[in-house]
């Protein structure tokens, strides 16, 4: 199962540069995740300053 970001995300990128499997991008106000790349390894989560990355 994928990880979610939530509405929480301040756009500081941090989650994106940790994701080994380039999953998370940039998108209109916050970053979000492809669930289609994403390995549910939770390094995007435990890097997150605001904890807006959760299981989705």
């Amino acid at each position: 199962m994928a990880h979610k970001i939530s509405s929480d995300c301040i756009s500081c990128g941090s989650c994106q540069s940790v994701c080994p499997c380039d999953a998370i991008f940039e998108g209109d106000g916050q970053y979000e995740i492809n669930a289609d790349l994403c390995v549910d390894c939770g390094a995007c989560a435990a890097q997150c300053p605001v904890n807006a990355i959760e299981e989705a």
